[in-house]
């Protein structure tokens, strides 16, 4: 049997043995089977959800175990949710904070929780990241470039935030963040960098300046020309929309090309305001990765709320593979949407038409009540499995992945 996990009050957790455990597909309950499962990922964090009871499967029924609060597990990046964690929700419930919440249980005397690992996390794993000598780190780059409000800024977002993207840059490796721009053309439900006061908070805070060119360029000949595998990216969680910083962007982009060719010029963007990415695309960029959670506009702007449209994002995707720039989709996986039968549908002809070379298959963050409750209704989902594999099997070309490589 694959038994349910749960909380008691001050958060200990227990198995509850004779109880099979279920999972969440959307709306709809099922009960884990072995094949639903891994064993606990290393990084993954176990938590309770508080105002929300376990659930055992009593036949194709859900049942509530009373008194016993829901548990869940947080995955570290390289790992994909299959099943959502099922509870009910007591009425004073609260709103949950932005993390991706997974279906987990006891089996085999091992923790396991319903995912798929779907790369290599050997770079971001936890560990490898909030060392002892973080401070010196920091502080050493600080000495090296005096006055740059950006170091400042990304110093903060390495030891306040713990910013992984962040810390590379004073660790002098892989792939280092640089955020450019205050202002946001969409309203996320899920941004993790300015959440309205009465939703859950926001787990950083947004840039409140607007770099100039030379302190971009600054940081980013500072990576590329040191770091091993160096790559920098515009687009970080701590700044909204980069491409509306595009004028900035391009002369940085130009004055690093001054210096060195060495490294990759990257931007994580949604894609919306396609002249400003035009811009950035023949300043000379080198890869694109683009946030989008649909390929059916109802639903892609219930969740962006944006300023602009999906075909914006469709010309803006055209424009970038038709200049050579490396075309990765940030694709936010919920259970029970992407997977049903007409957003796969509308998946299918997005990705037939957009030529992307790479999927980045990343975890939503929300509150799973909530987040459906924001969406239109839907068909029938076949779940995130058969979903990815419907993808795969009709574009083999396009890698699927959780990283930006280097390219």
């Amino acid at each position: 049997m694959i038994t349910t996990l749960y909380a008691d009050k001050n958060g200990e957790i227990f198995d509850a043995p004779g109880c099979h455990a279920v999972g969440r597909q959307g709306q709809d309950y099922l009960a884990l089977r072995p094949q639903d499962m891994i064993p606990l990922p290393e990084g993954a964090e176990l938590m309770f959800l508080p105002g929300r009871n376990a659930l055992q499967m009593k036949g194709d029924t859900p049942q509530m175990l009373k008194g016993r609060l829901a548990v869940a597990v947080m995955l570290p990046v390289g790992y994909t949710r299959t099943l959502l964690p099922a509870y009910e929700r007591q009425g004073n419930a609260p709103l949950l904070p932005l993390y991706g919440y997974t279906a987990a249980a006891l089996y085999n005397d091992e923790i396991y929780v319903a995912a798929i690992k779907t790369a290599d996390n050997a770079k971001w794993h936890p560990y490898r990241y909030n060392t002892p000598d973080l401070k010196k780190r920091v502080a050493r780059v600080k000495r090296d470039l005096p006055d740059n409000r950006l170091v400042e800024h990304l110093a903060n977002c390495s030891l306040t935030w713990h910013c992984c993207t962040a810390q590379n840059l004073f660790y002098r490796r892989w792939e280092a963040g640089i955020p450019v721009s205050p202002a946001c053309n969409a309203n996320c439900l899920g941004c993790i960098s300015l959440q309205p006061a009465e939703c859950c908070p926001a787990p950083q805070s947004r840039i409140t300046f607007a770099p100039t060119a030379a302190e971009v360029a600054a940081i980013g000949v500072y990576h590329l020309t040191q770091a091993p595998e160096p790559i920098i990216s515009f687009g970080q969680g701590c700044e909204g929309e980069p491409s509306l910083a595009a004028e900035t962007i391009a002369a940085s982009i130009k004055k690093i090309r001054e210096s060195t060719v060495r490294g990759q010029i990257n931007i994580n963007t949604n894609a919306g305001f396609t002249q400003g990415i035009k811009t950035i695309v023949d300043a000379g960029l080198n890869s694109m990765r683009v946030s989008i959670i649909s390929a059916v506009p109802a639903t892609y702007q219930a969740y962006y709320q944006a300023k602009y449209s999906l075909e914006d994002v469709k010309h803006s995707i055209a424009y970038a593979k038709r200049h050579g720039v490396y075309v990765s989709l940030n694709m936010l996986l919920f259970p029970g949407l992407n997977d049903r039968t007409e957003e796969q549908a509308a998946w299918l002809e997005f990705l037939s038409e957009a030529g992307v070379d790479m999927i980045q298959l990343r975890n939503l963050n929300f509150d799973p009540d909530a987040f459906l409750a924001a969406m239109p209704p839907g068909g029938q989902s076949g779940g995130v499995k058969k979903f990815l594999k419907a993808i795969t099997g009709k574009f083999p070309a396009i890698k699927l992945g959780s990283f930006t490589e280097k390219v």
